[in-house]
């Protein structure tokens, strides 16, 4: 079973210094056939404009992930990490009993574009943790990259989930296979570019929630870059 999501229709947050696209149900945006995929609670695509962003604020039991699209995006946290993301940058912060952390642009005249992905964790009251990485354009070419697992194997990020995610820059005209974890599912978010999909065509912004398949075929109609996320749960 495949279904997509439209770009168009996600919610939509304009507060004049953010622009936010919400693909499952979040803060005041609630859809009923969309409230998370599995263990992916929130996945939220935001442009921020120059000298902007989200104040201190705090989180608990949740794997918050940071993937930079475009722009740069300016990290503080309670833990004592601070730090500046841009594109291919992907950052982790595990909340576990109580984090505190701000996110603001590090540009004050161009705009940051970032997706705020929200993953539950296996358990709660884990230790609050913090962990970037950087994932080159090469690392992600035509192939996909894991960038986020249980258990940080080859160089991923950990994710206190059975849980896997992938990023893929793929050409145009290019195919690639992606094989699904048995009994899992998956979600496939296109962040730019356009897929064709099991026949299906997804232009950016696009998701497609994937059940009872074992892989999936997708052919680049134009350079595509997208995440892919394996869900035991």
């Amino acid at each position: 079973m495949m279904r997509i999501r439209l770009s168009e229709d996600r919610g939509h947050a304009q507060h004049g210094w953010l622009d936010s696209r919400h693909t499952f149900s979040f803060a005041n945006y609630h859809d009923p056939q969309f409230v998370g995929f599995r263990s992916l609670l929130v996945l939220n695509e935001d442009r921020v404009e120059g000298g902007r962003g989200f104040g201190r604020h705090g989180h608990e039991d949740m794997v918050i992930l940071s993937y930079v699209v475009e722009g740069a995006l300016e990290h503080q946290d309670s833990l004592g990490a601070g730090s500046v993301l841009k594109p291919g940058d992907v950052q982790v912060i595990s909340a576990g009993t109580g984090i505190a952390h701000s996110e603001f642009n590090a540009s004050k005249t161009e705009p940051v574009h970032f997706l705020q992905i929200w993953v539950v964790p296996e358990r709660r009251g884990l230790k609050p943790g913090y962990a970037e990485r950087h994932f080159s354009a090469a690392d992600k070419a035509n192939r996909l990259k894991l960038i986020g697992s249980r258990d940080g194997r080859e160089g991923s990020m950990e994710l206190h989930q059975d849980a896997e995610i992938y990023a893929c820059i793929l050409e145009p005209a290019r195919r690639l296979s992606c094989p699904i974890r048995p009994g899992s599912g998956a979600w496939l978010q296109l962040i730019q570019g356009a897929l064709e999909v099991g026949g299906q065509a997804l232009k950016a912004g696009d998701g497609l929630a994937v059940e009872g398949e074992s892989g999936l075929q997708v052919l680049a109609s134009a350079r595509a870059e997208f995440l892919l996320f394996d869900l035991a749960v």
